[in-house]
């Protein structure tokens, strides 16, 4: 993957992890209204989308997929101080460069948001998402936190 490419993976990962908090979803109910063709899309926005705000380009994302409010709250109930939305998009981002084979980059990211451990990364009450991401590959292969 290029560094180009890398970049935008991080850019798309951390802008689900955004609307996720801003509708109050799960990160898979994200992926998976975007689904391959409109992960593809952002992905080639990403370039153009990366000088505009997350708060804008996310209304986008949310009118253009029809993505409903949800109740799956992570932020406001938490007792520990919030990772950022980035944060969260470069840990996912780093599990999709290393999960995916080649040219299955967009189909594994939506399996890793779709998966337990996306809702165990999304529990900022636990230290899950500071485990080293190696381990967090491993439990997602396994289909469960080891």
């Amino acid at each position: 993957m290029t560094e180009s490419r890398k970049d935008d993976f991080f850019y798309v990962c951390s802008l689900i992890e955004y609307v996720a908090r801003v509708t109050k979803n799960k990160r898979g109910v994200i992926a998976n209204k975007l689904g391959e063709a409109g992960f593809a899309k952002e992905l080639k926005d990403a370039g153009v989308n990366h000088s505009l705000s997350f708060e804008q380009v996310g209304e986008e994302v949310v009118e253009r997929y029809g993505i409903p409010a949800g109740s799956f709250e992570t932020v406001e109930n938490c007792k520990y101080s919030v990772p950022s939305y980035t944060d969260i998009g470069r840990l996912y981002s780093i599990m999709v460069q290393d999960c995916a084979q080649p040219g299955e980059e967009i189909k594994t990211a939506i399996q890793i948001f779709s998966s337990v451990i996306s809702d165990y990364i999304s529990n900022f009450n636990s230290d899950c998402y500071y485990q080293n991401p190696s381990y967090l590959e491993e439990s997602f292969r396994a289909g469960k936190l080891l």
